[in-house]
């Protein structure tokens, strides 16, 4: 059976997956994009999917995107990846596979006939060496219809290659971290809406992931709540049963309080007074409650003196008096998650 000239790109954002998918589609290729919106690369606030970078790059490239949320099944994943992680906490071999899974079905439906991603041998330690390259196609059962286009030479033939439909002398042999190759065919090319590399995932960031670390050790599950308050604030940890997240500036205060759930409690300065919101998640003890307004105290103006900052549990106002000694840096740093 012929293979149909249409083929489903992964698009990141990034300047790899545009030059993959601008690669096929100067061949007559009929190119659809995919992108897969997941709780760590979605920003707080949250932007409009036309101003995600990969719908500029889409633009850019005259394709139709189709953009795909992952959720539960994700934080799943992320919980407990069969491949471990990477440097940081992020488990790139297991989302790669859930990728491919999902863009395999999509490839189905919409009548394409192979997968295009931005993967470059050797570019990334723990996802692109040549073994988990061919891991990743196994395991998603998509290894004939994979096509990696930038390190196509250096990789074994493709169904699309073999039947013609990828003109392979017109793919590329690059290999390695570094980006000059990349950048000089953006320039030729006209590309200018691409994202940092790794720009936009937060399990690859040091101290988000030291966020994310500490609460999986507390706690089995995570939930979307979870992972949107990970984005936000200064987090502490004063017990292994409360955590507290104080707000950094005044959009953050919003979002801190409007991410409270049930049994949290807010915590904020004197009313006339500038100043952070905290919000306490977990059990707290009366003793925790000088160390909250302590550290309220901590990040307000100190021009204008607190005695009590304001405590909101289930909706009432109570005033919390703050301690006549305050808290040391030494102190503040042994409590604070990065």
């Amino acid at each position: 059976m012929m293979l149909a000239k249409k083929a489903v790109a992964l698009l990141s954002g990034g300047l790899d997956s545009a030059l993959s998918a601008k690669l096929i589609l100067d061949q007559g290729i009929e190119v659809i994009g995919l992108y897969f919106k997941n709780p760590f690369n979605t920003p707080l606030p949250p932007i409009p999917d036309e101003n995600l970078p990969a719908s500029r790059i889409a633009k850019e490239l005259g394709i139709k995107l189709t953009i795909v949320p992952l959720k539960e099944k994700f934080l799943r994943m992320v919980e407990a990846p069969t491949y471990g992680y990477g440097k940081n906490m992020n488990p790139c071999i297991d989302c790669r596979i859930l990728q491919l899974t999902i863009a395999k079905d999509y490839m189905e439906k919409v009548g394409a006939s192979f997968i295009i991603t931005g993967e470059v041998l050797g570019q990334r330690p723990m996802s692109q060496r040549r073994d988990t390259l061919n891991l990743v196609a196994k395991k998603s059962e998509t290894k004939d219809i994979l096509l990696r286009p930038l390190s196509a030479k250096l990789l074994p033939p493709t169904l699309p290659e073999q039947e013609g439909i990828v003109d392979r002398e017109k793919l590329l042999d690059i290999q390695g971290r570094s980006r000059k190759r990349q950048l000089e065919l953006a320039k030729e090319y006209g590309i200018t809406g691409f994202s940092s590399p790794a720009g936009g995932c937060l399990l690859t960031d040091p101290k988000f992931s030291a966020r994310l670390r500490d609460l999986l050790r507390y706690q089995d599950r995570l939930t979307l709540n979870d992972v949107e308050l990970l984005k936000v604030g200064r987090h502490f940890r004063l017990s292994p049963d409360l955590k507290v997240i104080i707000g950094r500036k005044h959009q953050e205060n919003l979002i801190i309080s409007n991410l409270a759930r049930e049994g949290d409690i807010i915590y904020r300065p004197p009313k006339g007074v500038s100043g952070p919101t905290a919000l306490s998640r977990g059990k707290e003890e009366e003793k925790d409650r000088a160390i909250i307004a302590a550290l309220i105290v901590r990040y307000t103006n100190p021009d204008k003196p607190i005695t009590a900052v304001r405590r909101f549990p289930y909706g009432k106002e109570i005033f919390t008096p703050v301690s006549p000694t305050p808290l040391s840096e030494d102190d503040i740093e042994r409590m604070k998650i990065q």
